[in-house]
């Protein structure tokens, strides 16, 4: 970044209001499942929220969970949502994308990971978009709407210390001081 342009003056990122395969704890990456009722209620929640504060911009994945999250939340702020941010995408799990996490054994687990997308990567892809985010809108006060992994990974990348996971409808605020260092 720049030092001519602002850094942005908020940045939250909102993952996804539950689909049915978060309810049935499904490995969902990159399966474009819409939300269920339960998440639809979560984004709203997210939203009113939000909508407490003023905000500039909603963005989102391109998966279909997080548009329907980001037009919810926009909705609630009086905002139109900006688009999708391919960055901002799922990992990728492979063969282990739609297994049932329970009863599923440790080995088993591994292996079908093997196959995804490196958490490195991840990690690296969801600090390029927030980097992206605070270049493409200076200034502003941004909410970006993504998934559990992405959000997780980044942030634990970010900030140095493991992440928690991130529950759906769930906003965290990104550290900017974190985000702008060199």
């Amino acid at each position: 970044m720049s030092g001519a342009s602002r850094p942005p003056e908020r940045l939250v990122l909102v993952r996804h209001g539950e689909t049915d395969w978060n309810q049935e704890r499904r490995l969902q990456g990159r399966t474009d499942n819409p939300l269920n009722g339960v998440g639809r209620a979560q984004a709203r929640t997210a939203g009113l929220l939000l909508a407490a504060d003023p905000w500039s911009v909603v963005v989102s994945s391109p998966l279909l969970r997080a548009v329907q999250t980001a037009h919810i939340i926009a909705d609630a702020a009086g905002l139109q949502p900006a688009g999708t941010m391919a960055e901002l995408i799922e990992r990728d799990y492979g063969s282990a994308e739609g297994l049932h996490l329970n009863g599923l054994t440790e080995p088993e687990f591994t292996a079908a990971l093997g196959t995804g997308e490196p958490e490195r990567a991840v990690a690296r892809r969801g600090l390029a978009a927030l980097r992206g985010l605070a270049s493409q809108f200076p200034g502003q006060r941004i909410i970006a709407v993504a998934h559990g992994t992405l959000i997780r990974l980044t942030l634990s990348e970010l900030t140095g210390q493991r992440c928690p996971r991130v529950l759906n409808g769930e906003v965290v605020e990104v550290p900017l001081a974190a985000l702008l260092e060199p």
